[in-house]
Order: C-alpha cells, then sequence, then structure tokens
C-alpha cells in the first residue's frame, strides 16, 4: 500500500484554491510586444476549435480545458503526461515503457499494456488522429495551445473518443522572421537544447523548423545481480526531435500546410520497485547473487532490482498535408483535407520478474519485442454557414497495419523458483527442505535444469484495420438566444487479425506432465517428499497436483499452443451522435443541455489466453483461436452553464455529468497474463468546474475542480468476477481504478513590468488527487492515499522576449506517489488480501526535478 502523506500545507493551499475556483482552463496569453504596443485582450475572446470551427470559449457547449503556448511554458508541458498537472479529472500513466501511456478522463480510459485495445481517450495532434496515447508521448514541440475536451466527443473527432480528446495545435509557420532558442540544465544531469527558425519564402509562403534534443540520468538506481545488464539506472531520458512545416497561400482563399516529423527516444524505461513484500520474496533472494528484491520495502528511496534490460528504441515519423480551400459553393463554404502517414515503432526489454535474480525476460530486439504501427488517415470536411444555421459535412478514413512481435526466454532460476514456491504453496514445510529447488525435475522425470529454460515462446502478430465514417454537425440559431445542435456520425470497423504461436525451446516440462504418467510421476514426487499418499485421492490432493500442472504450463510454457495459427475478422457498424441545447440569457450566462452516443471499437487481445475448457479442469486450455472484445459504447448527459463577469475578465464554468458505459473494455494484469474483460456497466457521475480571473493587469489566478464518482455495476460477467479465488470478485459496485472522487488544479501567474525594458514572470501551480486504487483488479495493497503536485517556475528578462532566463522545479516538494500498482509477476498467488505469500510492485510518479533555462528570441 502506498501511505506516504502530501505536505499538509500544500494540500490545503491546492484544496483552497481549487475551492475557489482558480482555473486553469484557458489562460490569456501576453502579446509578444512592447509595453506601449500591447492592446487589451478580455478572456471573453478566448477562441478553441472542439467542434472543427474557430469559436468562442464561452459559446461553445462543451467542457472544455483551453491551455495556451505561454501557461504550458510556465508549467513546464512537453507531452501529454506532463499535461494532466493542469487539467482537473484528467489522469495520465505509464507502465513498462513510456510508449504504453494511458490517458484517463472523469476516470475512464483504457489501459495502454496491449496494443490490441484502443484508446478511450483521443490524441489528436494537427488534425491527425494517433493510434494510441504512448504514440502521443513526445516533445510536441512548440504549442499554441492544447484543448482538453471532457465526455465522448466521437461525432465530431471519430474513432477511440468515447472519454474524451487531447486535441493538441502546434504553432504554424508566419512570415516573419524570427529565431528561437532554449538552453535547459537540471538536477540528475538534465541536459536540454532547443530551436526553431521561422521565415517567409517569398510572398504566398513561410517555413517554420524545431529541434530539440534533450539527456536526463535515470530516477531509480538498479541492482543488477550477476547480469548481463549493466546499466544502473533506470528512467533516464535521451530523445531527439525534429519538425517542419511549410506554409503556401497561393490565393486568399487557398492555403496548404505541409508537415514532416521525426523522433527518436532510445532510454531506459521502466523498473518497478516494491511496495509489498511477501514471502515469494524470501524464494527470490535466495536464488540471487545479491537481495533479489527489497529485503523490507521502501518504494521511495527508489532501488530497484532488475538483471535484464529495459532498453527502450522508440521510432515516431510522420508527414501530413492540411488544405483548406474557401470555395465558390454554398455561400463561400470551406473545404478542408488533411491527408497523414505515420509510422510508430517501439521495441522495448524488460524484465518481467522485476527481480535480479534470472527468471523470465525479453531481450531489447526487434524480433523479440516490437510493437509497430504504419497509419494512413484522410479526412475531408465542407464547413459553411448562413446567418441562421451553422452546417458541417466530412467524411474519415484509417488504414492502420499493427505488428507485434511478443517473445519470453526463460532464466535459469525459473525452475528452481517455481519449485520453491510451489511446495511452498502446498505446505510450507515441504517448502523449507534444503532440495526443494529439485521438486520439478521429479515431478518432470527430466534432468535438473532442462525443465524449464531457453526461448519459452515466440509469438506473431499483424493486424489491419480499416475504418471508414460520414459524419455531420449542424447547429441551428432558432432564435437569437437559442441554439439547437445536432451530429451524427457512422461508423464501419473490419479488423484482421493473424497470429502465429511457437514454443521454440519445446516446453519440456509441461511436455511431460501432459503426457502418459505424468500426474502419476507428479504424485510421486509429493509422496516422496513426505506428502501423505493418502491425502492425494482427496479435494486438498487433487488440488495440488493440478495447482502443479496450471502453475507448470504457464502460457509461455504450454506446448499446446506451439504451431498455433489462427486468422480472426470481426466486422462493426455502428452510429454515434449528439445533439445540444444552448441558451444565453443575457451576454453573461449561457446555459446547455447535451446528450450524446459515444463509440469505440471492438478488437483483440494480443497475448496469449488459456482458461479450462471442456473437460479438463485446469487453466491450461489454448483460448487464441478467439480473443476478440466488443465494442465499447458510453450514453453521456451534460447540463452545463458558461458565464463571463468583471468585463470579460472572469470566467466562471461549470457542468454536471451522467456516463454509462456498456461493454467497458478492461485490460487486467493478473501476475501472469494480460486478459481484457468486457464489464457489461460503467457508471460515471459529477462535476467539472472551471474558473479563469484576470484580476488586475498581469496577474492571472486559474483552477478548477471535478467531483467523479466513477464505479463499476454490479453484475458479475463470468468467473473471474466470484470471490474467493476470481482475480476480479473486487469489481462489482466498486470505485474503478484510477479514479479518484476529487481531483483539483490551482494556477496563480504574475507578470511584473518594470525599469521600461525589463520584467519578470512567477508562476506556481498544484494538482490534487484524493485517493483511489491504482490496479486494474483493485486489490487494497494498490491503494494510492492523497496528495498534491506542485510546480513553480520563476523568470527574468526582457519585456519583448528577447532573452528570459527561467528557474523552475516540478513536484517541487518531492510529493512520493505510485502511477500503477501491479502484481509482482510470479509471485502473486491468491487475489485474498493480506495473503503472506503475495507481493506488489509500482511503477513510481517522478520525484522533484528543478533547474535553470535560458530562452532566446530574435
Amino acid at each position: 500500500m502506498i501511505s506516504r502523506k502530501p505536505e499538509r500545507s500544500v494540500l490545503v493551499l491546492a484544496l483552497l484554491s481549487a475551492l475557489a475556483g482558480f482555473s486553469m482552463s484557458a489562460h490569456a496569453q501576453q502579446p509578444a510586444a512592447t509595453a506601449g504596443e500591447e492592446e487589451a485582450t478580455t478572456l471573453d475572446a478566448l477562441v478553441v476549435t472542439a467542434q472543427k470551427r474557430e469559436e468562442l470559449l464561452q459559446d461553445v457547449p462543451i467542457s472544455i480545458t483551453a491551455l495556451p503556448e505561454q501557461l504550458l511554458l510556465d508549467t513546464g508541458v512537453r507531452d501529454v503526461k506532463d499535461l494532466q498537472v493542469l487539467v482537473p479529472g484528467l489522469t495520465v500513466t505509464s507502465t513498462q515503457s513510456e510508449a504504453q501511456t494511458t490517458a484517463r478522463i472523469r476516470g475512464i480510459g483504457t489501459v495502454g499494456d496491449n496494443a490490441g485495445l484502443e484508446s478511450s481517450v483521443g490524441v489528436v495532434i494537427d488534425g491527425v488522429y494517433r493510434p494510441r496515447n504512448g504514440v502521443g508521448f513526445g516533445d510536441l514541440g512548440e504549442i499554441e495551445r492544447i484543448e482538453v475536451l471532457k465526455g465522448p466527443q466521437g461525432t465530431v473527432f471519430g474513432k477511440n473518443t468515447s472519454a474524451g480528446v487531447i486535441n493538441v495545435i502546434t504553432r504554424r509557420p508566419g512570415y516573419d522572421t524570427t529565431v528561437e532558442g532554449e538552453l535547459t540544465v537540471g538536477n540528475y544531469n538534465a541536459v536540454g537544447v532547443a530551436g526553431s527558425l521561422n521565415t517567409a519564402i517569398g510572398e504566398n509562403s513561410a517555413f517554420r523548423v524545431y529541434a530539440a534534443k534533450r539527456k536526463r540520468d535515470g530516477f531509480t538506481d538498479v541492482r543488477t545481480g550477476a547480469g548481463p545488464r549493466q546499466e544502473k539506472e533506470d528512467g533516464d531520458q535521451n530523445f531527439h526531435s525534429l519538425r517542419g512545416q511549410l506554409l503556401f497561400e497561393p490565393t486568399d482563399n487557398l492555403d496548404i500546410n505541409l508537415i514532416a516529423d521525426f523522433t527518436s527516444r532510445e532510454e531506459n524505461c521502466c523498473v518497478g520497485v516494491t511496495t509489498v513484500r511477501g514471502r515469494t520474496g524470501d524464494i527470490v533472494n535466495g536464488l540471487s547473487p545479491d537481495e533479489g528484491v527489497a529485503l523490507v520495502a521502501d518504494p521511495f528511496a527508489r532501488v530497484a532490482y532488475s538483471n535484464r534490460s529495459t532498453e527502450q528504441d522508440i521510432k515516431d515519423k510522420g508527414i501530413s498535408a492540411e488544405v483548406n480551400w474557401i470555395t465558390p459553393w454554398f455561400n463561400g463554404a470551406t473545404l478542408t483535407s488533411i491527408t497523414a502517414q505515420r509510422e510508430w515503432q517501439s521495441i522495448n526489454g524488460l524484465d518481467f520478474d522485476f527481480s535480479s535474480a534470472d527468471i523470465l525476460f525479453r531481450n531489447a530486439d526487434e524480433d523479440e519485442s516490437l510493437t509497430a504501427f504504419d497509419t494512413f488517415t484522410q479526412e475531408f470536411r465542407l464547413t459553411g454557414a448562413t446567418d441562421s444555421f451553422d452546417w458541417m459535412v466530412g467524411a474519415f478514413f484509417s488504414d492502420e497495419d499493427l505488428k507485434r512481435n511478443e517473445t519470453y526466454r526463460v532464466g535459469g532460476a525459473y525452475e528452481p523458483y517455481l519449485s520453491i514456491a510451489l511446495l511452498n504453496l502446498i505446505s510450507p514445510a515441504l517448502g523449507a527442505s534444503p532440495t526443494a529447488a529439485r521438486f520439478l525435475s521429479e515431478a518432470s522425470g527430466r534432468p535438473f535444469g532442462t525443465v524449464f529454460a531457453g526461448f519459452g515462446a515466440d509469438d506473431r502478430y499483424q493486424q489491419n484495420a480499416k475504418s471508414a465514417a460520414l459524419f455531420t454537425n449542424n447547429t441551428w440559431h432558432a432564435t437569437d438566444a437559442l441554439d439547437l445542435t445536432l451530429g451524427l456520425r457512422y461508423t464501419r470497423e473490419d479488423k484482421q487479425l493473424d497470429a502465429s504461436y511457437s514454443n521454440p525451446n519445446g516446453s519440456p516440462g509441461c511436455s511431460a506432465m501432459l503426457g502418459p504418467g505424468g500426474q502419476a510421476r507428479i504424485a510421486g514426487a509429493l509422496v516422496a517428499r513426505g506428502f501423505p499418499a493418502a491425502a492425494l485421492a482427496t479435494p486438498a490432493g487433487r488440488a495440488a497436483i493440478g495447482q502443479i500442472i496450471s502453475f507448470s504450463c504457464l502460457p509461455w510454457t504450454n506446448p499446446l499452443h506451439n504451431g498455433r495459427v489462427t486468422r480472426q475478422e470481426r466486422e462493426e457498424k455502428e452510429w454515434s451522435g449528439t445533439f445540444k441545447a444552448a441558451y444565453r440569457w443575457n451576454e453573461h450566462v449561457m446555459t446547455y443541455g447535451s446528450a450524446a452516443r459515444g463509440y469505440k471499437a471492438g478488437g483483440f487481445n494480443l497475448d496469449r489466453t488459456q482458461a479450462a475448457v471442456g473437460a479438463n479442469p485446469l487453466p491450461i486450455t489454448p483460448t487464441t483461436a478467439d480473443t476478440s472484445f466488443p465494442g465499447e459504447f458510453v450514453d453521456s448527459f451534460e447540463l452545463g452553464t458558461k458565464t463571463t463577469w468583471a468585463d470579460g475578465n472572469l470566467l466562471l464554468n461549470a457542468t454536471l455529468f451522467h456516463q454509462t458505459y456498456d461493454g467497458f473494455q478492461l485490460n487486467s494484469f493478473l501476475g501472469t497474463s494480460f486478459v481484457v474483460r468486457s464489464i457489461p456497466e460503467v457508471v460515471s457521475q459529477g462535476i467539472d468546474t472551471e474558473v479563469l480571473w484576470a484580476a488586475t493587469r498581469g496577474l492571472m489566478l486559474q483552477g478548477g475542480l471535478t467531483y467523479a464518482d466513477t464505479r463499476y455495476g454490479d453484475e458479475r460477467p463470468g468467473a473471474d468476477f466470484i470471490a474467493p479465488a476470481g482475480n476480479l470478485y473486487k469489481l462489482p459496485g466498486s470505485q474503478i481504478s484510477f479514479a479518484p472522487y476529487w481531483s483539483g488544479s490551482a494556477s496563480v501567474t504574475y507578470d511584473w513590468r518594470f525599469a521600461n525594458d525589463l520584467m519578470a514572470r512567477f508562476n506556481i501551480g498544484a494538482k490534487y488527487m484524493s485517493d483511489y486504487n491504482n490496479g486494474s483488479d483493485l486489490d487494497p495493497e494498490k491503494h494510492q492515499d492523497a496528495y498534491t503536485v506542485v510546480n513553480a517556475r520563476i523568470g527574468f528578462g526582457a519585456q519583448n522576449r528577447r532573452w528570459m532566463v527561467e528557474l523552475w522545479g516540478q513536484n517541487i516538494f518531492d510529493e512520493e506517489y505510485a502511477q500503477v500498482g501491479f502484481d509482482a509477476p510470479l509471485q502473486n498467488v491468491s487475489p485474498a488480501p493480506g495473503n503472506p505469500f503475495n507481493s506488489y510492485n509500482a511503477f513510481l510518479g517522478a520525484p522533484a526535478t528543478y533547474g535553470v533555462t535560458l530562452r532566446v528570441m530574435y
């Protein structure tokens, strides 16, 4: 259990600020000009593109958090994970690698460890849909603004936005020649360099290029045992990014923006740390040249154990073209085309046992650990307006190839570890034998050291997914005060998965136990070690034999998978849509109500699965012939208000929401494999509040508070949900994982100008999360206490932004919290709370970081 308490003063500050309504929903950016040239700008003039047309924030009947460039710079936001500190109700976590990043809004998201599951929160960058949240985890470069849209947004944004959208808009080329540079140094030997060039090319075109290189040491020390791992740290940073844009405006009615980008990350990530040390830890320690795992669970000592590499190599590249043409049709309707081709791949080494014992691992090699997307997308929109009607019709198409190589290598400590652990489960006295490590050799009749060894599993997945959609979104200005919006989308999804499975080492241990005389040999080995012969015929005796076979035939050691080749296909045709009514009572107050039907496609679990099937009572029969799961649907209702005060400088917004999810896609790690379950019902209800106040010249106060009660329905759709043996029995009726009841953010920014041409800038912001469970199976050992993360930045420089020096800190009070808790693989034997055998691990949040940044602009 993660039980560190947040600093009381920080917690109180964050709560009071959030309750006072200091919202981060938007930010009035000061113009980059001298004081004498500045023009007054009020907050009610903020513009967003939440409905894919430019509209005032206060006129859009959607719960939106809009974050402009200066606020993102002040808070140190470089990627979607940094973004969560600014947005109440948004949680972003990563697990086995930074590529496996998951965003959740109002408690709703999709666990990202399996590429077969698509996202509930969509990530869109410059109008281009990204296939998974992890693809958006990189340096986003020069950001003009980010819009976080809460609730189903599938009518306009389409694929996999049933919980919301993170819409990123980068800075486009302009016709002024500017050069900008940034140099950052910080603790953990952090060094970052970034720069951009913008210039005109003739009268009708402009060019912008941005490049960044960032390095940093790791946050976690690693004990490597006998290796072969050499890296003594984990969680480091080493990436570079390049992005270029070319804008053509040949006529007043036509603009074409071409974008090309490339990012490479070559880092080590991610080790887990021990949060609960069970008796399995003693076995691991006995098989390691060092402690194996922490002798006493102390996760925030940030010491991990791993004898195998966690090297990750992530490449992301793509090109896109956006064309906007003001046509002569329909009173000057605008035709927009966005075409994109993107390639993304991630290679990740993994030490499955998260220890320095050599038990189970995967090499960082393309043939052994690869997830790769090759995605083509095309969107057309025709948008127009009359005095009483704003309309949009469009079409979307995507063609996505997904390739996944999934392997397991069995280390030399696997066989003795499993032998000792199984005997301890049957009887601690049997496990205490000095020869307990030889038990599975005796039970299988094979020489010690050959029962489990070598290349255990080598699986290949190739999936093609085609998606086509027609959509429309239209607003009728029924009166000067009343707007009615109707949106519809028809989507067709076609997926095809080809999978092949092999066990290169032949799985000799499991083969021997499933073969002729296997159970008799196991029984004889038990009796030889003191298990009563008469007890073999009892339920306890039969359970002991079944347990030995089950653990000896885990998916990567089960020969029944070997040589299987499967093809699966699925087709979905679904409608989604929305209806909104907005009424403007006066120039200060607008209220709205909305109903929406959202949809997220079904798919296939890209992992080995097995179960007890037919007459076989053991969960060893492959079920990989059908790993499909159905689509996810949501019915959402919202009632909101947007109000404007203080001559446009105070915005007070609130939204009541009720969302019911049908077929919620849950991906859970159950200690030996990932399983996907379709949950009949999940309900999320609560309130989002946001306030933005330009209190005085130079002083901006922002904050937001979200209350979300997000919980599973009471149904128990399968044996996994039945106590005491079901791994997911804690779910029915419970608060969903990663879903705090309360989350709040607060920020104060002060811009002080003095001595005619100098300025100082101060920003402090905090994100508060009430307690929640950070494990998908809701084990109480994965409970995360409430915590608050505080960031701060102080800058000094020229008013014309020619230079600026900034001192900054992230998580300045070094708040200690876990991102994700999980069962220690092969070290967790029962879903019952407090089982003395069980060990648990976690991926931690980042510690305090601080440094200095120099910015220059010419």
